[in-house]
């Protein structure tokens, strides 16, 4: 048997900021970014997630200019040097609309295109976007988070965004949908999101999931550190693909593939 890619797609994250929870200011040069990518991508990474502006709990918020500044030199040294798809990670229209004319072929969103502008210059740009569900702010959103019933307030959330994307042409076939693990959710909600996760299926566009080395893989793990949540992120992540998931977004490369591949061959496939 012959094993030539996974079931699910590898979103590299790439954060080329100064303040992510994760990784934060490990490549804000644009050279170690860049290096940094190229690894990711030699490790199996079918995208590329370059993000200019941390969206972590309590996070400052970043001028356009300076997120452009971030991530341009990046995007336009990485479309040359490969073909993997480039993300960019933002939710200004500006920055959308300059990283796409660098290289870049999706749209990740954590504000679902709600800004003023990004709908109209999405459609414009005619590339697939990621519609992430966020209840708050970066600043508020983990600040008692309350919800009816988590699942179905963001499967309301989710047709919302579909039907306003749909009215600017964008078409269901480009939209990703990610629920936003960690982005105004307690554990608890988050744990029912994952346990539930296939039940967005039903709106019809692809599933992303992003739980690598969240403080939920911490506090499941008895608040264990970001550097040792690297098994408990790669276990959330084949949850995900297990219920769903058509791409997961990690840090952890090689890890995830490689479990990712263990998944693929116990299934025959």
């Amino acid at each position: 048997m012959t094993i030539q890619r996974t079931q699910a797609l590898v979103m590299g994250i790439l954060n080329v900021t100064p303040d992510s929870f994760s990784d934060g200011g490990q490549y804000i040069n644009p050279k170690d970014a860049i290096a940094s990518a190229l690894r990711l991508i030699e490790q199996g990474a079918d995208i590329i997630d370059i993000g200019g502006e941390s969206t972590r709990p309590g996070a400052k918020l970043v001028s356009t200019a300076d997120e452009i500044e971030r991530v341009i030199p990046v995007i336009k040294a990485l479309s040359t040097a490969t073909n993997i798809p480039i993300s960019i990670d933002t939710s200004k229209p500006q920055v959308m609309e300059q990283a796409v004319a660098s290289g870049a072929s999706l749209i990740n969103d954590v504000n679902a295109l709600q800004a003023d502008g990004a709908l109209q210059i999405a459609a414009s740009l005619d590339v697939d976007v990621c519609l992430m569900h966020r209840q708050g702010s970066s600043q508020t959103m983990q600040q008692n988070p309350i919800y009816g019933d988590v699942v179905d307030d963001i499967r309301q959330f989710f047709q919302q965004r579909i039907e306003a994307c749909e009215q600017v042409g964008i078409a269901k076939e480009r939209i990703i949908l990610d629920p936003g693990f960690g982005f105004g959710k307690t554990l608890e909600h988050n744990l029912e999101i994952l346990r539930r996760f296939d039940e967005f299926k039903s709106l019809g566009c692809r599933l992303l999931a992003g739980l690598s080395r969240k403080s939920m893989i911490g506090a499941i793990l008895n608040n264990r550190d970001v550097k040792g949540r690297v098994v408990g992120s790669v276990t959330s992540a084949i949850i995900a693909v297990q219920n769903g998931a058509d791409i997961v977004r990690v840090h952890d490369v090689i890890e995830t593939k490689d479990a990712l591949l263990v998944l693929q061959a116990t299934k025959g496939e």
